[in-house]
C-alpha cells in the first residue's frame, strides 16, 4: 500500500510540476528601483506643465540668461550631490521626478519655490499636490537652504 501511495504521490508531483515552460531567470538577485522619466509621463495621474506658476514662496517673476553661470552651476552641482542625490536622479524616477528638462515643465520661480519651500508648497500649490500624490506621498523635506544656495541648485538644474 505504502508502494502504490508513493508512486501516486510522484505522479502528481510530476504533472503538477510538468508541462510547463520554464521562465529564464537571470541567475541572481535582480532589483529595479527606478523607473525613467519618460514611462512616467505616460503613466502620470495628469501633472499638468505648468510655466505660468511661481509657486508659494520668496521667488516671484524668475527669468535666466540665456548663459549658464557656471560658478554658480559647479556650486549648485556640489549642493545638489550632497542632499539631492538621496530623492533626484537627473533622467530617472526615484523617490522624486528626473529632473533633466524642469524648466519645460515648471517655471524658474517654481523650481525654486519648491527647493526652498517644500513644507509650504506641498500643502498650498495645487500642482506640488498633485505631484505628492504621483509619487505615493512622499515628502520633499526642507533642506534650509538659503536663497543664494537655492540660486546655484537652479542654476545647475539648468545643466542636466
Amino acid at each position: 500500500m505504502k508502494k502504490v501511495l508513493m508512486f501516486l504521490a510522484l505522479v502528481g508531483l510530476i504533472v503538477g510540476c510538468g508541462g510547463k515552460e520554464k521562465k529564464e531567470e537571470s541567475g541572481g538577485f535582480e532589483m529595479k528601483r527606478s523607473k525613467t522619466e519618460e514611462k512616467a509621463a505616460d503613466t502620470s495621474e495628469g501633472v499638468p506643465v505648468d510655466m505660468d506658476n511661481d509657486g508659494v514662496g520668496p521667488f516671484k517673476d524668475i527669468s535666466f540668461s540665456n548663459d549658464v553661470d557656471a560658478e554658480l552651476a559647479s556650486a549648485g552641482e556640489a549642493k545638489f550631490s550632497s542632499i539631492c542625490v538621496a530623492c533626484h536622479m537627473a533622467e530617472q524616477r526615484m523617490i522624486g521626478p528626473a529632473l533633466k528638462g524642469v524648466y519645460e515643465r515648471r517655471s524658474p520661480a517654481w523650481v525654486m519655490n519648491m527647493i526652498i519651500n517644500p513644507d509650504v508648497m506641498l500643502k498650498e500649490d495645487p500642482i506640488a499636490k498633485a505631484l505628492l500624490k504621483e509619487y505615493n506621498n512622499a515628502i520633499m523635506l526642507n533642506q534650509n537652504l538659503t536663497e543664494d544656495e537655492t540660486r546655484a541648485v537652479a542654476e545647475y538644474l539648468r545643466t542636466l
